[in-house]
């Protein structure tokens, strides 16, 4: 696209560019009782985006908001979905977490490094603008078939972004979760996750009070790299979409650290009125959202904003995405004091205007009018949309599974080293490997566990964090696949003895505009209200990412779940891998005759199809009262999650996972076998039925764990014993720590150093 001046004549070409129906062009003339300038037009476009907007998910977001009235303990959620940059829940003793997940798909797509950089970039802003101070990343990342150099370019570019940008931050990168498959190709998932801890009477919100006082620019320099970002965002991915390269922003952590330094100072003074991350949309998100929230109005002079290009346009300026910049509303007499810290920290702090009565939103261009609109019109005002539904023909045949033609596999050791050997579950260590995970000391379970594990300091309290999403399941069953998604989520914070106290989500879908992708993303919405709502766990905000397709199709669709948990005793923690020889492993929860939509049904006789695992929602609330029980009485030795790969997997990672290369002896499912007569040996290994961990406790605490299982209703079977360097399962599976070892560590490496 040309440059865009105040000379630049609006026609019809030019509003489809941006975005913008004809009916929605004439609700911009009727808000303004004009025609737009350019500049306007490309404000709205922006801010009208669904990428800003949710125009075409906010009906169905709305229901978040309607089940978290229907919770208990709602004076726990400080911050609800949508009020702010990120949700806070009150964790006691005057401490609140501050948390949220975003994505960054398509910007990762084109410029892999930078795309994913930015993103965890954005996602800290979002965080300490709040006030709190980031204490943790993580993140949830989908690629094609690693056997591909594309996706290896990409799985680099990313994961090489991520380590460099909260690296050089000093915030640990703790966990997420990898997935890779063939739908991803051409458009993979980056998605974000950060949290802080802040005091519950230092929240800051966004919001622009005091008519007369300050506007200030805070941070680095405005560019014209991520001009348009949110836009781009909106809309699929083509064979053309390398041209959008300048819609990528470029990050630089080292900046972005100063800036947090400088805001989290700023916040012990009594000067700070309000602050805004200039993130997608920049200053025309940032203006029009701070006076938005304050039913106030804001006018700036963009000849004051500090600019790094000479010769910018208005147009430019507004909608630049430039890194590492905050709009910062300062209490009228502090400007000195807030001037002295920027200074202090080697940072611009610019006043470039000030509260006003009124509703506008004024932009001048050295005392010229650039633009003015309705502040809400741009934030809050935008058109929503209700998109028409229609459940897909594909699921038709997809979710066809006759089990009596699937046949039952002569090596069940050959099976499990396959299982052991794919990419989506194989040691991810060659990732986390390059994040420092450790830094600031306070990181208790290092990623590999079922939930990354946090201290806070000067308390007993650890912040429990997972990421989850099985899309296969989604694909198959979006309701159910929705359903799971959270409860998993769930299951590996309480298998670390912590209790779920609110969620994030990412909902990664494709174009709303289809009617079967918008069921999609409905249906999935309602599983997900419909196990927050059983488990008790409120929903704090997150991420909408739709226009998720490539030329070769839509991905599949992937709600990600951010899930917190609140360990008060971090003494109490129960980490994932076996520990000591001769601890007794028991199987929680039921088995049952399910391998629709399993990873060994994908590999090992590739099919994708039938119905997933049931969840039944009272059985797994059951299963999460036992474990927190039993880890608050210090009766468990380790805990983890039955997921892809089912049991087979779970015990094999328990032992792979283990300090000291531990084995284990399974030779008695008689028990499992009688509760659910018929059960097939593969689904027995290999299933994934839901609501299941594997224990591992010591003998003398055998009978409490009985007792504590059967109060809950939770079915509990003894299995086998913790020991020697052979896993050992039935007469069906005999293989060495050291030949699992050899797989499960070193499949990624092992591709990636091919490249």
């Amino acid at each position: 696209m040309p440059a865009l001046d105040s000379t630049t004549p609006i026609t019809s070409e030019l509003i489809a560019a941006h975005g913008i129906t004809p009916a929605e062009y004439q609700h911009i003339r009727d808000i303004l009782g004009r025609d737009p300038n350019i500049t306007e037009l490309g404000m709205f476009s922006v801010m009208w985006s669904e990428h800003c907007s949710y125009k075409n998910s906010k009906s169905i977001l709305r229901l978040f908001s309607k089940m978290n009235a229907e919770l208990p303990r709602q004076e726990h959620l400080l911050v609800k979905p949508g009020q702010e940059n990120a949700g806070i829940v009150d964790i006691g003793d005057g401490f609140a977490v501050c948390f949220k997940i975003e994505s960054h798909n398509h910007p990762s797509a084109i410029e892999p490094f930078q795309g994913a950089a930015t993103g965890v970039g954005g996602i800290l802003r979002d965080i300490f603008t709040m006030g709190a101070r980031p204490i943790l990343l993580m993140n949830s990342l989908r690629f094609g078939d690693l056997a591909q150099p594309v996706s290896q370019r990409l799985f680099r570019g990313v994961v090489a972004g991520i380590a460099h940008y909260g690296n050089c931050m000093g915030i640990p990168t703790i966990g997420g979760d990898i997935y890779f498959d063939a739908s991803y190709e051409g458009n993979p998932l980056v998605n974000a996750m950060a949290l802080g801890i802040i005091k519950k009477d230092e929240i800051v919100r966004g919001a622009a009070h005091g008519i007369g006082n300050p506007v200030y620019y805070v941070g680095a320099t405005t560019g014209r790299d991520g001009l348009g970002g949110a836009a781009f965002a909106s809309k699929e991915l083509s064979e053309q979409s390398h041209e959008d390269r300048p819609a990528v922003q470029v990050g630089d952590p080292f900046m972005e650290k100063l800036l947090m330094e400088a805001c989290l100072e700023l916040l012990k003074t009594d000067a700070l009125v309000g602050m805004q991350d200039m993130g997608a949309a920049g200053l025309t998100c940032a203006g029009c959202e701070t006076a938005s929230r304050a039913s106030t109005g804001v006018e700036i002079d963009l000849a004051k904003v500090p600019r790094r290009e000479p010769g910018m346009t208005p147009y430019e300026t507004l909608l630049s995405e430039s890194q590492e910049r905050m709009l910062v509303i300062v209490k009228k007499g502090k400007e000195k004091e807030v001037e002295d810290i920027f200074k202090k920290w080697d940072l611009h702090a610019v006043k470039i205007g000030e509260v006003t009565r009124g509703d506008k939103y004024r932009v001048l261009d050295g005392g010229k009018m650039a633009a003015e609109i309705p502040a809400k019109a741009l934030a809050d005002d935008g058109p929503v949309y209700t998109r028409e539904e229609e459940k897909p023909a594909y699921l038709v045949e997809a979710q066809k599974l006759d089990l009596a033609a699937v046949s039952e596999p002569q090596d069940f050791s050959a099976v499990l080293k396959r299982l052991l050997a794919h990419p989506s579950i194989a040691s991810k260590a060659w990732v986390w490997q390059q994040y420092d995970h450790m830094v600031r000391t306070d990181t208790v379970f290092y990623p590999g566990h079922d939930a990354a594990l946090i201290r806070i300091k000067g308390t007993q309290k650890g912040i429990a964090v997972s990421t989850d999403c099985n899309s296969l399941y989604v694909f198959l069953d979006p309701l159910e696949g929705g359903k799971i998604a959270v409860a998993e989520a769930a299951r590996n914070v309480v298998c670390s003895g912590a209790r779920p106290i609110g969620v994030t989500n990412c909902l990664n879908f494709g174009n709303p505009m289809k009617p079967e992708i918008f069921w999609q993303f409905h249906s999935a919405v309602s599983g997900i209200i419909e196990s927050c709502k059983a488990l008790e766990v409120p929903v704090t905000g997150g991420n909408v990412s739709f226009y998720n397709e490539s030329p070769q199709g839509a991905i599949y669709p992937t709600p990600t779940i951010g899930m917190v948990g609140l360990l008060e005793n971090i003494e109490k923690r129960v980490p994932s891998a076996f520990r000591n020889e001769g601890d007794i492993i028991f199987l929680a929860g039921e088995t049952f005759n399910e391998l629709g939509g399993s990873h060994y049904l994908m590999i090992e006789h590739g099919l994708k199809q039938g119905l997933p695992p049931r969840l039944d929602l009272a059985r797994e609330k059951a299963l999460h009262q036992f474990i927190l029980a039993a880890a608050d009485g210090k009766k468990l030795v380790s805990c983890h999650d039955l997921s892809e790969g089912g049991l087979a997997v779970a015990v094999a990672e328990c032992c792979l996972r283990s300090r000291d290369g531990l084995g284990a002896e399974m030779k008695n499912f008689d028990g499992v076998r009688k509760s659910q007569k018929g059960l097939r040996a593969d689904a027995l290994y290999f299933g994934e039925s839901q609501s299941r961990v594997v224990i591992s406790v010591k003998p003398e605490h055998q009978k409490d764990i009985r007792n504590l299982a059967q109060k809950q209703g939770v079915a509990l079977y003894e299995i086998g014993k913790v020991g020697g360097d052979v896993l050992i399962l039935e007469d069906r599976v005999r293989l060495t720590i050291r030949e699992m070892t050899n797989l499960f560590e070193k499949t990624i490496p092992n591709i990636m150093e091919r490249q």
